[in-house]
C-alpha cells in the first residue's frame, strides 16, 4: 500500500496527470491551476459583482414608452434580463470554457432605448429586432474569422491600454454606483462635472458602507485571504442590512421624488417574500423587419452598423482584458479557442434582442471572479445558474446593494492598472494612444468609445512619423469605420434629408 502510494506521488511529481476526474478534464481547472472549489467560488463572487444588471437593465429598458406607448415593463424586463444571462453565461462557459460572464451590455442597451425608441420612433419590437440582426452580423464575422483577425492586429501597447482603460471603468462604476463620486446637477452652475459625495462630503450610510467594505476587502487581498473578495460582499452585506436596520435610510427614490442618501438600487433589507413565477410573456416578441418600413433601409442599416461596432469592441476589448487578467493569453496576448469564444459571444446578442432584453455580451464585472481565481468555464456555469435561479428568487438577491459589491469593482479595477507596465511610454506616438484610450473609457462610460479613439489616434500618429507601412491594414480599417461610427448623428441627419 506504501509503495503504491508513493508511486502515485512520485507520478503527479513527474508531471504525469493523474486520473482526475470530468470536470477537472472538460474544463481543464488542473491545467489553469485552480480547483473545483476555487471556481464555484469564483463564480459566486461574478455573480453579487453581475447582478445589479437584473435592476438596472429593467430600469433602462422597462420604463420608456415607444411610438405606440408601449412599454416593456420592470418585472417583464428582469425577468428575461436574468434568463438571458443565465443561458448565455452557461453556454459560454461549457462551450468557450472562460470565467467571462456575459449579460445585457450596458451602453448598449441604452443605445437600443435612448436612440432606437425615443430618437428615431421605433417600437420595442422593431428596435430588438435590430439588436437580432445585429447578433446575426457579429456571428458571421466571427465564423469568417474576421472579428479574431481584428483581434489579432491590435498591437500590445494598445492591447495594454485596453485591460488599463477598463479597470478605470470597472472602477469608476463602483465609485458612481456607490456614491462615493456623482454627477453635479447642471442647475449648480459649474463646469466641474463630477463631485465628491454629496456637497464634497460623504453625507450618506450606503456611501459609509462603501468605504468601509473598500478597506475590508482591500484587507483581505493585501492578506491573501482565499476567496477574499467573495468573504468582502458576504461582510460587506451583512454591516449594510445593519446599517439599514439602525437607520431606515430607504431607497434612492421615494415616491418619485429623490432621497440622495438612500441606496441606488437595492434596498438591504430582509425581503417580503421569498419569490415566484417570473413573467416570460416579452419571450419572441420581436419584428426583424420592421424598422426597416419604418425609417428606412438607410437608417436601418446606419443603425445596425451602429450596434455592430459598438457590439464588436466591447466584446474584444473586454475580452482582451479579462483573459490577460486570468493568464489565459499566450506570448503574444492571444487567447486560444478565440473564434469559437467570440461565436458564441456573438449569439448574446440574438439570445438578448430575441427575449426583449437587449444585447447580451461579455460583461466587465466577470474581473470579479478572476479576481478571486476564477480560470475556467466552471465559474461560468455556477454564475449562470445563480442567473437562472434569480428569475424565481428576485427577492433574495435583492437584499444585497449595490454598494455592497462596489467596493470589489475598485479593487479589481487597482489590479487590473498593472498592465500599465507593458505601454512604451517614453515614445508619444504610443503614450498618446494608450493615454487616450485609458481615459476616454471612464470619461465617456463606453470601452468602444476608447477603443475608437485609440484606433484612430494610433494611425494617425504612425502616419505622421513615418510608421504607415508598419500598421496592420486591418487597423485603417477599423479606425475609419470609427469615424463613421463617431459621425453617426450627422450620418443619420444626413439619411432623414
Amino acid at each position: 500500500m506504501a509503495d503504491a502510494q508513493a508511486a502515485k506521488a512520485a507520478k503527479t511529481e513527474s508531471g504525469e496527470p493523474q486520473d482526475r476526474g470530468f470536470l477537472d478534464r472538460f474544463f481543464h481547472i488542473s491545467e489553469r491551476h485552480s480547483t473545483v472549489g476555487t471556481e464555484v467560488r469564483g463564480g459566486v463572487v461574478t455573480f453579487f459583482a453581475m447582478a445589479y444588471i437584473i435592476i438596472l437593465n429593467p430600469l433602462i429598458l422597462g420604463t420608456s414608452a415607444d411610438i405606440n406607448g408601449d412599454e416593456l415593463g420592470t418585472a417583464r424586463v428582469a425577468a428575461v434580463t436574468a434568463l438571458a444571462a443565465g443561458v448565455m453565461t452557461i453556454a459560454f462557459g461549457i462551450i468557450a470554457r472562460y470565467p467571462f460572464g456575459i449579460a445585457a451590455g450596458l451602453g448598449i442597451n441604452t443605445l437600443v432605448a435612448v436612440t432606437f425608441v425615443g430618437t428615431e420612433g421605433l417600437t420595442w419590437p422593431e428596435a430588438m429586432g435590430l439588436v437580432v440582426i445585429d447578433g446575426v452580423v457579429i456571428v458571421l464575422l466571427a465564423i469568417t474569422g474576421f472579428r479574431e483577425a481584428v483581434f489579432n492586429s491590435i498591437p500590445g501597447s494598445l492591447k495594454a491600454a485596453i485591460g488599463v482603460g477598463i479597470g478605470l471603468f470597472i472602477a469608476m462604476i463602483g465609485l458612481v454606483d456607490s456614491g462615493f463620486v456623482r454627477r453635479i446637477p447642471d442647475a449648480a452652475g459649474t463646469t466641474v462635472p463630477v463631485g465628491l459625495g454629496i456637497n464634497g462630503s460623504i453625507a450618506s450610510w450606503p456611501t459609509f458602507v462603501f468605504i468601509l467594505g473598500l478597506l475590508i476587502c482591500g484587507t483581505l487581498v493585501v492578506r491573501k485571504v482565499r476567496g477574499g473578495l467573495f468573504i468582502g460582499i458576504v461582510a460587506n452585506t451583512i454591516i449594510a442590512m445593519i446599517v439599514e436596520a439602525i437607520t431606515h435610510t430607504g431607497p434612492s427614490v421615494v415616491d418619485g421624488e429623490p432621497n440622495p442618501a438612500g441606496w441606488s438600487l437595492a434596498v438591504p433589507q430582509s425581503p417580503d417574500s421569498l419569490g415566484g413565477m417570473p413573467d416570460l410573456s416579452l419571450v419572441g416578441a420581436v419584428d426583424l423587419f420592421g424598422a426597416f418600413t419604418r425609417v428606412g433601409m438607410l437608417a436601418a442599416c446606419m443603425l445596425i452598423f451602429t450596434l455592430v461596432l459598438a457590439n464588436f469592441f466591447d466584446a474584444m476589448g473586454t475580452m482582451t482584458a479579462l483573459g490577460k487578467q486570468a493568464q489565459l493569453v499566450d506570448e503574444e496576448d492571444r487567447l486560444p479557442n478565440l473564434r469559437t469564444a467570440l461565436i458564441v459571444e456573438g449569439g448574446g446578442a440574438i439570445v438578448g434582442g430575441s427575449v426583449s432584453g437587449s444585447s447580451n455580451t461579455v460583461f466587465v464585472d466577470s474581473a470579479a471572479g478572476i479576481a478571486d481565481g476564477a480560470r475556467t468555464g466552471l465559474a461560468n456555469v455556477v454564475t449562470g445558474l445563480l442567473f437562472i435561479l434569480a428569475m424565481f428568487f428576485t427577492p433574495l438577491y435583492e437584499v444585497v446593494p449595490i454598494e455592497a459589491a462596489a467596493p470589489v469593482l475598485v479593487i479589481v479595477g487597482a489590479m487590473m492598472m498593472a498592465q500599465i507596465k507593458d505601454i512604451d511610454f517614453t515614445r508619444f506616438d504610443i503614450a498618446l494612444p494608450a493615454f487616450l484610450t485609458i481615459v476616454v473609457m471612464p470619461f465617456t462610460y463606453s470601452i468602444a468609445n476608447g477603443i475608437g479613439v485609440g484606433f484612430i489616434t494610433y494611425v494617425a500618429m504612425a502616419l505622421v512619423g513615418g510608421r504607415a507601412k508598419k500598421v496592420h491594414p486591418l487597423l485603417y480599417l477599423v479606425a475609419a469605420m470609427f469615424v463613421v461610427y463617431f459621425a453617426a448623428d450627422p450620418v443619420m441627419d444626413l439619411l432623414r434629408g
